[in-house]
């Protein structure tokens, strides 16, 4: 289905394929996240992709449970938005020698990846309390919240040393 398919005729099919998509990319970020780790030289950053990780596999069985709590068995459509993000960054991070610039490279593709679900979890956070779904919503935010702590950690991060390494 794709995002305007004749298949989506309601908000709720809507709420659905974008739950969808979501779980799709949080699954995409749990096979690349090793990766960025393993790349990752500098100790506060490779704690930090490790620590996502953990949370991105919490966050799978939460989204998981909100497609239960809505009436649905998990599934993802593919997200050809994260796949995007994801490849830029191993195509940049390819091309780099230099190990400060590698974790200033791989920090900004963990941000991109970061704003990308703040903005689909936010959104789902507003359709479902649209749909009368607080109970949803509720596991949704808790989602949202983990994401931006993370963009405002890896910031931190980037602004503390990362970026000044790279330069």
């Amino acid at each position: 289905m794709g995002l305007l398919s004749k298949d989506i005729k309601s908000l709720d099919d809507l709420f659905i394929h974008t739950l969808q998509d979501i779980y799709y990319a949080e699954q995409q970020i749990t096979k690349a996240l090793p990766e960025m780790i393993e790349k990752a030289s500098d100790p506060q950053l490779k704690q930090a992709f490790q620590t996502h990780l953990g949370e991105t596999q919490q966050q799978i069985q939460m989204v998981e449970q909100v497609f239960r709590m809505h009436g649905h068995d998990p599934k993802g459509v593919t997200c050809p938005a994260i796949d995007g993000i994801i490849d830029e960054a191993q195509e940049i991070a390819g091309d780099i020698d230099d190990p400060q610039v590698l974790d200033a490279a791989l920090l900004a593709a963990a941000q991109a990846v970061e704003h990308y679900e703040i903005t689909r979890y936010g959104t789902l956070v507003a359709w479902a309390k649209q749909l009368g779904r607080e109970d949803c919503a509720g596991v949704l935010h808790q989602i949202l919240d983990q994401e931006k702590a993370t963009d405002q950690k890896l910031n931190r991060i980037a602004e503390s040393k990362i970026n000044t390494k790279a330069a």
